[in-house]
């Protein structure tokens, strides 16, 4: 175990940390952030489309989510160029890349022309199902335009305005990005948003199997106990979660099955109860059965949050990363409660989620009903509670023990040194 831990401290966390630090990985991240408000607005209208059970007289509110959560490509092909020309130290282009991603975007969407000249496009593509297209146009766009920038048509001291000279630097990739688009869509009749989600279909295949949603669980969790954030696994995990959601809500919406267990709201619904690695259960452990000092201060200082699934205090305060009495119980719990998870609804005992519900700061059971919409999912998270405090009980006692020993320890030092004095 030392010698995992040397590993991992001193060699794999800094090169981990140097990638998530990279231009273009941390516009990605940053990008897909930034417009989760856009997700949370379509949670709320999930919440409130419920009270349509109730009162019979409630309107549709399905269109804010439409033109919210429904629009999550199309916002994050316009910031990923936005945010990486930033990065780059080019932030003068950065409004005109995203711009031009966004217009890319669009035409990519394969969109179909009238007669009259209209442009009809399919609504569900500029969503999550757009995710990957947008990751794609995104980056596509930054590097013609961050290749772009370093070659300029003026000197350095042209008394040309500088907005002038911006348009013009900016009119060559500007027609040679859309000159791609033009050819792929209008000229070779090539439906790019297929073919993408063609080449990212084996992706999405291997997280949606169970031993690919397990990992995508496990993984983040596990880069999290060293410290690294699980936000670095977004890039590759987010945009297959989301594809499967959208699917999952198209297929109830024409009367099929969401099949789709791989989504954020699963995770929402079992797995983060607590935060992220399940920790509740070790939370209230420490406000109620701690020995030593230390971990009943930390036990009340902790539980609010813990409750509210923000568990930073627990993980950097208690501390579980860095702490294998902590760690590996965490890591068990990551494997067994999305084990949990993906068998009940295989088998057809919970729902699985078809609308967007991202509001994790909800505590459980209620995140529980509102992410599948199903009852049946409070009796499993009640059964994933009792599970996860049974993983981490041996592995707090003996961490407790360990810290009254040293608490006992310094106390007696303490005595014998004050006798000392005297």
């Amino acid at each position: 175990m030392d010698k995992i831990m040397h590993f991992m401290t001193d060699t794999f966390a800094p090169k981990v940390n140097k990638v998530v630090k990279n231009p273009w990985i941390s516009a990605i991240q940053d990008s897909i952030m930034i417009a989760l408000p856009l997700v949370f607005v379509g949670s709320l209208v999930t919440v409130v489309s419920l009270l349509g059970n109730i009162f019979s007289g409630m309107p549709d509110f399905s269109m804010i989510s439409s033109f919210s959560f429904g629009m999550y490509g199309l916002v994050v092909a316009f910031l990923i160029p936005y945010y990486l020309m930033e990065k780059k130290g080019h932030g003068g282009q950065k409004l005109i890349s995203g711009a031009t991603s966004l217009v890319l975007f669009m035409m990519l969407l394969f969109p179909t022309m009238t007669e009259e000249g209209e442009a009809i496009f399919i609504l569900s593509r500029f969503g999550s199902t757009g995710m990957f297209l947008s990751i794609v146009t995104g980056l596509f766009v930054s590097f013609v335009m961050n290749l772009a920038v370093k070659k300029s048509f003026f000197n350095e001291d042209t008394p040309i305005p500088d907005f002038v000279v911006g348009w013009f630097n900016s009119l060559l990739p500007i027609t040679f990005v859309l000159l791609v688009g033009w050819l792929i869509t209008f000229q070779l009749q090539v439906d790019f948003f297929d073919v993408i989600l063609l080449v990212f279909s084996p992706l999405a295949s291997i997280v949606r199997s169970y031993p690919g949603f397990v990992l995508s669980v496990f993984i983040p969790v596990f880069l999290y106990t060293f410290g690294i954030s699980g936000w670095v696994m977004m890039p590759v995990i987010y945009p297959v979660y989301m594809s499967g959601l959208a699917a999952n809500a198209e297929a109830v919406a024409n009367g099929g099955q969401a099949l789709n267990i791989a989504t954020q709201e699963t995770c929402y619904a079992f797995s983060s109860m607590g935060g992220i690695g399940t920790t509740l259960a070790l939370s209230v452990m420490m406000l109620l059965l701690s020995k030593s000092a230390q971990l009943k201060a930390i036990g009340k200082a902790i539980i609010i949050p813990s409750i509210f699934n923000i568990n930073e205090p627990l993980v950097f305060g208690a501390p579980i990363a860095f702490n294998p009495y902590l760690m590996v119980p965490m890591w068990i719990n990551s494997i067994i409660v999305p084990t949990i998870a993906y068998v009940t609804m295989s088998l057809g005992l919970v729902n699985v989620p078809s609308q967007t519900f991202l509001l994790w700061y909800m505590p459980y059971p209620i995140t529980s009903y509102l992410a599948t919409q199903d009852w049946r999912a409070i009796v499993v998270c009640a059964a994933i509670f009792a599970i996860t405090w049974l993983i981490f009980l041996p592995f707090f006692k003996a961490y407790d023990n360990s810290l009254v020993k040293e608490e006992e320890k310094e106390a007696l030092e303490e005595a014998q040194m004050e006798t000392a004095a005297q």
